[in-house]
């Protein structure tokens, strides 16, 4: 029987993927009332009842990745031992960044300070009080720096590992033969891409979702368009059609191009601001966050239900740790797919400490400089916030600094390309997973899941705006929490092997007089 090349699809993958987020976008385009009610029961129970497997697995996940860090297992590489890296690091900075959360990034860079500002969470501080500002850069660093990393790096860690070193297929399931044997091939293994699949979609249409939001937001606020689902579906679909032709051009070109061009443009946008904003108040904000933020980490780390608000924790903490998971399939196998030939410290060292490092920079830029606006300077964004949205945010600040126009712009713009990048990835690693795990998946493959994750982003904006967004990663997330801490568990187990493997070949030296006398050349001992 000839076997299947590894570009076509896996009906045993594909299809049932396929049938399941056809079914949701039906369910969502001809009811959906339904869908929202039966979504919130659902993400009311998986809240309740499993938001503290949120809490200790992403703090798990920090833990077990700065130890391989740190641990022997760093040196080995992934790929051959003599393999060296593809991309310059530069480029692979800037790529992971981009994928990951760039567009998050843009959407809550100025809005989540701003928020926790208004009112900080748990109680800890007077609203819009010095204490508050505080609080509000403390979590918004804890929301996404170490943690969302270190989620991310665990996936690309056991995939590229098990591709690139023991020349597994690139796919999750492949992953679990340690643990799994030939099962990881087969119906349960096919279980787990599938849900790999429905996760890295939902992720990926969230943030579709946002990026369509804050773009139709600068364009009222330059151009008074207005803002309402009709031109937010707009943007979508024309987003979707360029994210699209950018992912059918391979990783190599429309990728690296877009990510290397928005990080340039970005840095930009925060120099300007650092510049004519107030420079002194930003590094002193930076110094006093960062610290504070470290020093009550494990605090925040493990906080759960038990003794504090349990309803600001589902709306915020639990989530974003669902929010990262639902993306980990996607940005964890981009990511592996981009970083052959790095030893495992560097892939650790890379994914989780200098991005999480540009993320600190973010927020102290953004958030510290509305902040100082609120503090003692014009302020209204916190009114903005709470009158036009989360979106409005950052084009509320540009408001207050020169080149208004031409800033907000730029933000669009930079909105709009983290959002292709973004969106682009999400599309080539759905066709990988469906694809028996080929690096390079077919156009037509790649542009149906692009399709139906534009589809599917519209319906969350119909069903429920940002709620609906949210509800959407957390439903989706759940199951594959548990695939995570499998890959965890599967990765330690191979990691010990291959340490004992070593360890056995150091202790059986070669023996020329052995070799001679079973009749063997000498080279062949060696």
């Amino acid at each position: 029987m000839q076997q299947p090349r590894p570009s076509q699809i896996d009906p045993a993958v594909f299809w049932p993927a396929l049938f399941i987020i056809l079914g949701f976008v039906a369910w969502g385009t001809i009811f959906p009332d339904n869908l929202s009610s039966i979504a919130k029961v659902v993400l009311d129970a998986i809240i309740d009842g499993f938001g503290w497997g949120f809490v200790v697995s992403s703090a798990g996940f920090l833990i077990f990745a700065l130890f391989l860090a740190v641990s022997r297992f760093g040196k080995i590489r992934l790929g051959q031992d003599d393999e060296r890296p593809e991309f310059r690091t530069a480029s692979w900075i800037c790529m992971m960044f981009s994928v990951g959360m760039g567009i998050g990034l843009m959407f809550w860079g100025v809005a989540e300070p701003i928020y926790h500002f208004a009112s900080p969470p748990h109680g800890q501080a007077q609203p819009k009080s010095l204490e508050a500002a505080l609080v509000a850069m403390k979590y918004s660093y804890f929301h996404w720096a170490l943690h969302p990393w270190a989620i991310y790096a665990v996936v690309g860690l056991a995939i590229a590992y098990f591709t690139f070193r023991k020349g597994k297929s690139n796919l999750i399931s492949s992953a679990f033969t340690p643990i799994l044997g030939e099962a990881a091939s087969g119906p349960i293994g096919k279980a787990i891409d599938v849900l790999a699949i429905i996760a890295t979609l939902f992720g990926t249409a969230t943030s579709l979702g946002l990026g369509a939001q804050q773009i139709n937001s600068g364009m009222n606020f330059l151009w008074g368009t207005g803002t309402s689902n009709t031109i937010a579906l707009t943007i979508i679909a024309v987003m979707t059609v360029l994210f699209i032709l950018s992912a059918v051009s391979g990783v190599g070109k429309g990728i690296q191009f877009l990510s290397n061009m928005n990080m340039i443009i970005a840095m930009l946008l925060l120099a300007f601001l650092v510049c004519i904003g107030p420079t002194v108040f930003i590094f002193n904000t930076f110094t006093e966050s960062l610290g504070s933020y470290l020093s009550d980490l494990v605090t925040m780390s493990f906080r759960t239900a038990a003794f504090s608000d349990g309803k600001w924790l589902g709306s915020w903490t639990i989530f974003y740790w669902a929010w990262w998971v639902s993306w980990a399939p996607f940005v964890g196998v981009f990511i592996a797919r981009i970083s052959r030939g790095r030893t495992i410290r560097e892939f650790v060292i890379g994914v989780l400490l200098i991005p999480s490092g540009v993320t600190f920079i973010w927020f102290t830029i953004m958030g510290g400089t509305a902040l100082h606006s609120e503090l003692f300077g014009a302020g209204g964004i916190v009114d903005a916030v709470n009158n036009q949205g989360a979106a409005v945010s950052l084009f509320a600040l540009l408001a207050q600094y020169p080149f208004t126009w031409l800033t907000s712009l730029i933000a669009i713009f930079l909105v709009a390309i983290f959002f292709i990048s973004g969106a682009d990835a999400g599309a080539v690693v759905m066709g990988m997973l469906s694809s028996n795990g080929t690096l390079e998946p077919r156009p037509g493959i790649v542009v149906l899941w692009g399709v139906l994750a534009g589809a599917s982003a519209s319906v969350l904006l119909v069903m429920g705006g940002l709620q609906g967004l949210q509800t959407a990663s957390i439903v989706a997330a759940a199951p594959f929490l548990i695939v995570m801490v499998g890959l965890c568990v599967s990765l330690w187990h191979s990691l010990l092997d291959e340490l004992e493997e070593g360890r056995s070949s150091r202790r059986v030296p070669a023996s020329p007089t052995a070799a001679n006398v079973a009749g063997l050349a000498p080279e062949a001992a060696k």
